[in-house]
């Protein structure tokens, strides 16, 4: 789920290098436990689920505060969940890839971390029932409760079986799925399934993140040896860069849509300049073969086209 799952849903950041461990940031074992769900994937879904709900309700998201508040955290211990699953699964590679991590690092045990991941998904299951609870007069509000399911089941075949993950490219657009469901998830929990504004910008964080998954298999491919079939291993680093680009296009256009085909006007386009520069000038760095610079870059700018769509509605 580089929901970083690594969102909702999956794994979304990885470091390139880690080769020394900061005693401050875990001499804490609190502090440990938070950076094994990883904080960035948890900010990145708590600001998708309620900004997939104020596409909705057009920025006015005051009177379902309840059930916005209990969606998001939801979706936030599910995406802590799914990222102590996948460190735990990761163990072994992240020995040599990540070595400083909570579990490598031996701050945090595998049994511990374990018993963590079960309390987040209790956590997560139980704030879904309470929204559920409130929601229930909204069109389609059971459709949360599908779209969770669905992101349960890709998550535990991306770690456990059959283990997408190790399959490379089906791992990617697994976790991707999960990462765009977060703004769908967000619509729905206030009525908003069918909108159409939700699947474009659903569609934009799909491909981004997708690109992200490739360029950061480009990262790990010594890594990931022996322990995944990667893109990269398959076609090779270049051709694998190459095909990132074209995804990154396949976002551009996705951006593009809301405001040529409505609900926005084509000149408010102007608030996407920053996330359509910063998409469109990556050809360089990824020609360098600066994978981390390129990673870095793509989560900046599905930040950046998130907040692009979002100025609209409020101006």
């Amino acid at each position: 789920m580089d929901l970083e799952c690594e969102s909702v849903f999956g794994r979304l950041l990885h470091p390139n290098s880690e080769s020394v461990k900061d005693p401050k940031l875990y001499g804490n074992p609190m502090v440990a436990y938070i950076e094994l769900m990883r904080p960035k994937n948890l900010v990145l879904g708590a600001i998708t689920v309620p900004l997939g709900a104020a596409f909705i309700l057009q920025g006015q998201i005051v009177d379902q505060l309840l059930i916005i508040s209990l969606q998001t955290m939801a979706v936030m211990f599910f995406i802590g969940a799914g990222n102590v699953m996948n460190d735990i699964k990761d163990y072994e590679i992240d020995k040599l890839a990540h070595p400083n991590r909570p579990l490598p690092s031996g701050e945090i045990s595998l049994q511990s971390a374990t018993t963590f991941s079960r309390l987040l998904w209790a956590s997560s299951i139980l704030c879904l029932a309470s929204a559920i609870y409130f929601s229930m007069n909204f069109d389609l509000w059971w459709a949360t409760i599908i779209i969770y399911v669905i992101a349960v089941v890709l998550m535990v075949s991306y770690d456990h079986g059959p283990k997408t993950k190790e399959m490379g490219l089906q791992g990617n657009i697994a976790i991707s799925i999960m990462v765009a469901a977060v703004i769908i998830y967000g619509a729905s929990s206030v009525g908003g399934l069918l909108n159409p504004l939700i699947w474009w910008v659903s569609g934009v964080v799909f491909f981004t993140n997708l690109a992200r998954e490739i360029i950061k298999d480009c990262q790990d491919i010594i890594a990931d040896e022996g322990q995944r079939t990667t893109l990269p291993m398959k076609i090779g680093l270049e051709r694998s860069r190459m095909v990132a680009y074209v995804v990154i296009m396949a976002a551009l256009i996705c951006l593009y849509m809301p405001f040529w085909r409505g609900p926005f006007e084509f000149a408010q386009l102007v608030f996407q300049t920053p996330a359509i520069l910063v998409l469109i000038t990556l050809n360089g760095p990824l020609f360098k073969g600066d994978d981390v610079l390129v990673a870095g870059r793509i989560r900046a700018a599905m930040l950046l086209g998130l907040i692009g769509f979002l100025l609209p509605m409020l101006m």
